[in-house]
């Protein structure tokens, strides 16, 4: 059972995280304690799970794309145009407070998100340029349209049904916590309960095996980065709903990032190929832990970085087979002695002490045929 929970790619995510709780708790000692205001749930840990679930729903796209063998480095500027045109949408419409005006700068912003998505698939899909170029394009020119949009300034609004998204409560949770939720039960239901998922493993495995076959490669690397652009488009929608703003410069800055990360600590190889959605989920927490805890322990932000490197490196190597069975088979080998053949005796007339050669079966034999 032991050697079981020790082979789980999972038994180290989970480790981290509670490293990183136990030390918010030495720090504070009132970090996991929950208080309920207004019939809502407040505290550390939901302020985590609030704060995370952009990573989240980012990070569940970037799984799909990864497990396809590619990955888009585009997701912060689809976040950032996501954010820019539902804002943009709003502060120009004659109705802000408006359902109905909120609801059509989503769907705007989704929409665009959509595009952009099916622009990254055509041309990993159809021209065949590789996956880090084409979302490369995008991640530089997709922060630029954003700027575009919003001239850029940052625009703000004052929409109470928009705010609902980012800040709002459903059930005593934040709303932005049951959607990252919903999207996860999604995709698992999806990937390992249909054909989805299988399909999408033997594409990242070999994709010329899987073309060969009949599985329609270009159909699945185009719902897969669809799918990332569109979670990164309700990413942006969080992230500019928290704060009835749309911030060009900043608004998923480094996202694509924290997701790469995120997928790559929750035991998916970027080789493509198997993934673990639920691994990704406790990466993504592990990430906005560890930004709770330096802010917590009074470390200055511009280290954050620093420490987010160190708790990724320290994790990735507990995860590789080699390292675990350095480990495992100690770090110091001990050279056992030649043993001695005490059968072989030195000879009473050889004063050095060095034994007289055995003869072998084959020598025997050679004297024999020498013998007349």
């Amino acid at each position: 059972m032991t050697k079981k929970l020790g082979a789980s790619p999972l038994i180290w995510p989970m480790l981290a995280l509670v490293a990183l709780l136990v030390v918010n708790v030495i720090v504070t000692p009132s970090f996991l304690s929950i208080r309920v205001q207004d019939g809502h749930l407040f505290g550390s840990l939901i302020d985590i799970l609030r704060n995370g679930a952009p990573t989240m729903l980012v990070a569940l796209g970037m799984t799909l794309v990864i497990a396809s063998r590619g990955i888009d480095l585009s997701v912060g500027a689809v976040v950032a145009v996501s954010g820019a045109l539902a804002c943009a949408h709003i502060a120009a419409s004659p109705d802000p407070a408006g359902a109905g005006t909120v609801v059509t700068a989503m769907g705007i912003a989704l929409g665009a998100a959509v595009g952009l998505g099916l622009w990254n698939g055509m041309l990993v899909s159809v021209f065949g340029v590789q996956p880090i170029i084409a979302t490369l394009v995008l991640m530089t020119a997709g922060r630029g349209v954003a700027l575009l949009i919003t001239d850029g300034q940052i625009v703000t609004v004052t929409s109470a049904p928009f705010k609902i998204l980012g800040a709002g409560f459903a059930l005593g949770l934040p709303v932005a916590i049951l959607v990252s939720l919903t999207v996860f039960a999604l995709v698992g239901l999806l990937t390992r309960r249909t054909a989805l998922g299988m399909l999408l493993e033997s594409v990242g495995i070999n994709p010329e095996a899987s073309r060969l076959a009949g599985v329609r490669y270009r159909t699945i690397v185009f719902a897969v980065y669809v799918f990332c652009a569109l979670c990164a488009g309700i990413a942006g929608l969080m992230i500019a709903s928290n704060i009835s703003a749309a911030d060009a410069n900043n608004a998923g800055l480094w996202i694509e990032m924290d997701a790469i990360l995120a997928v790559v600590i929750g035991g998916t190889s970027l080789l493509g190929g198997r993934f673990s959605l639920t691994g990704t989920i406790l990466g993504a927490l592990i990430i906005q832990t560890l930004t709770t805890t330096v802010y917590t322990a009074g470390i200055t932000p511009e280290t954050t970085l620093v420490f987010k490197a160190l708790v990724v490196i320290a994790v990735c190597l507990l995860q590789a087979p080699k390292f675990r069975a350095m480990l495992s088979s100690g770090r110091h080998h001990r050279v056992a002695a030649p043993p001695v053949n005490s059968a072989v005796a030195p000879s009473d007339s050889d004063p050095a002490g060095v034994p007289a050669p055995v003869p072998t079966a084959a020598a025997s034999a050679t004297e024999e045929v020498r013998t007349p």
